[in-house]
């Protein structure tokens, strides 16, 4: 079953800046090429850090405030940030990046757990290749129903290859998978349905899949299959 990194929707030609780039040309590039962060990188295309809207906004938002109190040190690291005046003092370090060969579903839990809107992607030597939006992310939800179907099969196949009676018949409809059919094991059916799940544009799993042996209490829980 195929696995979709990040390198396939990624944006490779990415606009990215070096530290000494000054505030108001960082504003100008989000606004020429209508993106909303820059990676920032040294000479080697190795990335620092990544400036964002957010990040340019503080200017606009501290504009005529009075110092933060002395204990109040997410103001001051704020009201400190609002006051630089390169992309090296502006920027979010260190940055969250994943490597090309990154799954695109581990890309969004980072992306997730971040609270981010995008990623930079770099190559196993650390230098920029591109970036992965959450828009990229979801491409794989534009695949058809004929090419799902030929990895939901694969799976179906990868798990069910060892039994002499058992037969899976799987159909899709706007990626909404419905599996029918009958299996040798309960655990087969558990299994097939998990890997189905997994695959790059499915939304749903309907699994009506019946089975002649119910090996439940003579099996490991199904997540540990997974690694879960």
């Amino acid at each position: 079953m195929k696995i979709w990194l990040v390198n396939e929707v990624m944006t490779a030609d990415v606009v990215a800046v070096g530290p000494e780039v000054p505030y108001r040309e960082l504003i100008v590039l989000l606004a020429q090429h209508r993106i909303n962060a820059l990676p920032v990188v040294d000479e080697d295309r190795r990335v620092l850090g990544v400036v964002s809207e957010s990040d340019l906004l503080l200017k606009i938002e501290f504009a005529g405030a009075g110092e933060p109190r002395w204990f109040e040190f997410r103001g001051r690291a704020l009201r400190r940030k609002a006051d630089a005046m390169t992309a090296g003092e502006l920027m979010t370090a260190p940055a969250e990046v994943v490597r090309t060969t990154t799954g695109i579903r581990t890309a969004a839990r980072r992306m997730e757990q971040a609270h981010v809107k995008q990623l930079p992607v770099v190559d196993f030597g650390g230098r920029l290749a591109g970036i992965v939006s959450r828009g990229d992310l979801l491409k794989e939800h534009l695949r058809t129903d004929a090419e799902i179907l030929t990895d939901v099969r694969a799976a179906i196949h990868e798990i069910t290859w060892t039994e002499n009676t058992g037969h899976v018949v799987a159909a899709a409809d706007r990626g909404a998978v419905t599996l029918t059919g009958r299996s040798e094991r309960w655990s087969t059916t558990v299994l097939v349905e998990r890997l189905v799940r997994q695959v790059a544009g499915v939304v749903s799993v309907d699994s009506r899949l019946t089975f002649d042996f119910n090996d439940r209490d003579l099996v490991k829980p199904a997540s540990s299959y997974f690694g879960a």
